[in-house]
């Protein structure tokens, strides 16, 4: 993981492996999403649809924590690269509070 510029904002690059995890956890959203739709369509029982709202909302959650974890572990390595990217421990910090 390094840091790199983008016009005005820094960024922290993730490592590939976490990058894919991130893409296909976010694909199995989608297609949760999706699947809630076609059982509105459906006109499923209100219960059925509330569970699998659940399940979603709990996939992207996870989706979030792999982020901030990917985050964590890297800053804690690597401290002052972390900051200089503008990730230092207290905004990584911040991220996961807003998950939790």
């Amino acid at each position: 993981m390094r840091a790199t510029r983008t016009k005005e904002r820094r960024t922290m690059e993730l490592p590939d492996e976490v990058i894919e995890d991130v893409r296909k956890r976010l694909h199995r959203v989608s297609g949760q999403l999706a699947g809630i739709e076609r059982m509105l369509d459906g006109g499923r029982e209100c219960t059925d649809v509330v569970t699998q709202i659940s399940a979603a909302t709990k996939a992207l959650e996870q989706t979030g924590f792999k982020l901030v974890s990917a985050g964590l572990t890297y800053c804690l390595a690597h401290p002052e690269e972390a900051e200089a990217a503008g990730y230092p421990l207290e905004v990584v910090e911040k991220m996961f509070m807003k998950l939790a």
